[in-house]
């Protein structure tokens, strides 16, 4: 039986009372405060704020050069807190896996990155009072990011030719109800939801988006036994473990802090896995995946395969993250392993592959079988919910079984 509409009423409230705590017990606001967009900030006759009138406005806050952005600044909209105030961390510590699994379940969820044979786990228990974890992975400094309104875990490379590494911030502004970051280098505002600089002397600049996937903690842990986990000792005093968007993931209830038209091809939001290729974009509806747990498909004309496992709970259900439902993991990779395009099938309920009968975990892996340990190539994809992913990418194929 889903939740009562009446849901969303009361996790307003329920924020409002954490906004008014938020100096003693430090909780972030995200849905709270002034949720006006800049052009009211600053009232004119204009159809959307004027450069003048923005750059007023943040004037003694930012050194953003607005007379420079890729879009309307009307559709910028503030979502409660001020820069920072949620806090990202800059100074990430991990464990091992005896130490994580003293507070971190086996069926929560993690965003799983490798890189040059490291491999990390970053808990969505602590990104979610976060939203973005500045760190460096073998060498290489990535931003991860989450944002819990659009349920997008998005990492980048934070490396810009010509312009070096930058420290990503949150700016407490949001569009199309998804995170906008600041860079501290040229205090540029960055979309999560494309990579892309949208406002500031970067616009247009595009983030490298690495591949990453949300997993269950188990299934990263027994896939990369030597894998590191980020450490609840991040400096900041918060809840870990509990959810302060209880219900949101109902897919009955209405996104917040969204202006935009929800494309009705599906309800808002359905949590949906995306594909951009070649400039063609697919979604593929989670609950479908679950039902088929294999997919295959092309997007752009790139083979694809599509892999769900049961296992990984929401972030986004109940109030204590651990008594979440579940909703299960998606990997997607490329199909063709040494010049072999391999095809799958279900067995028993493992996934298996056509040519050598291996069996594949959802993190691309042969955990048995004559390709043992090889590894599918991860295509860079993200998970959703449909109202978000259509607001920015309109003309998306909706894949059907």
């Amino acid at each position: 039986m889903s939740r009562p509409r009446l849901l969303l009423p009361i996790l307003v409230v329920f924020l409002v009372v954490a906004c008014v705590n938020n100096t003693l017990i430090g909780r972030p606001t995200p849905m709270t405060g002034n949720t006006s967009t800049i052009r009211e900030l600053t009232p004119t006759s204009n159809a959307t704020a004027s450069e003048e009138d923005v750059s007023i406005h943040f004037a003694s806050e930012w050194k953003t050069d607005f007379s420079k952005h890729s879009v309307a600044l009307g559709e910028i909209m503030s979502g409660g807190p001020p820069r920072d105030g949620i806090p990202p961390i800059d100074v990430p510590k991990f464990e091992s896996f005896d130490q994580a699994s003293d507070w971190l379940h086996d069926n929560e969820p993690v965003i799983a990155l490798t890189f040059n044979g490291e491999a990390r786990a970053y808990p969505l228990q602590i990104l979610i009072w976060h939203e973005i974890v500045n760190d460096e992975v073998a060498g290489m400094p990535v931003a991860i990011t989450f944002c819990p309104l659009c349920n997008t875990a998005i990492a980048f490379d934070r490396r810009v030719a010509g312009v070096g590494t930058l420290r990503f911030g949150t700016t407490g502004l949001l569009r199309n109800s998804d995170l906008i970051m600041w860079d501290d280098r040229t205090g540029s505002w960055w979309q999560q939801f494309t990579g892309q600089a949208i406002v500031g002397s970067l616009t247009g600049t595009a983030l490298t988006t690495l591949p990453a996937s949300i997993t269950s903690y188990q299934d990263f842990r027994q896939t990369f036994p030597e894998g590191r986990v980020l450490s609840r000792d991040t400096g900041f005093t918060r809840d870990y473990g509990r959810n302060p968007y209880p219900g949101y993931d109902n897919v009955d209830q209405s996104p917040f802090l969204f202006n935009g038209k929800a494309d009705a091809r599906l309800t808002a939001m359905t949590r949906v896995v995306t594909v951009s290729l070649n400039g063609e974009a697919a979604a593929y509806p989670i609950f479908q995946l679950a039902q088929q747990r294999l997919a295959a498909d092309q997007v752009g004309g790139q083979p694809i395969v599509l892999f769900w496992h049961p296992g990984t709970i929401s972030a986004l259900d109940q109030s204590s993250m651990s008594d979440s439902r579940e909703i299960g993991s998606v990997g997607v990779f490329d199909p063709q392993l040494n010049g072999r395009e391999l095809s799958f099938a279900l067995a028993n309920g493992e996934i298996r592959d056509r040519q050598t009968n291996s069996h594949w975990n959802v993190l691309g892996y042969a955990v048995s079988g004559p390709l043992i340990g090889q590894r599918l190539s991860p295509v860079v994809h993200g998970e959703s919910f449909w109202f978000a992913w259509a607001a920015f990418m309109p003309n998306t194929r909706i894949w059907s079984p």
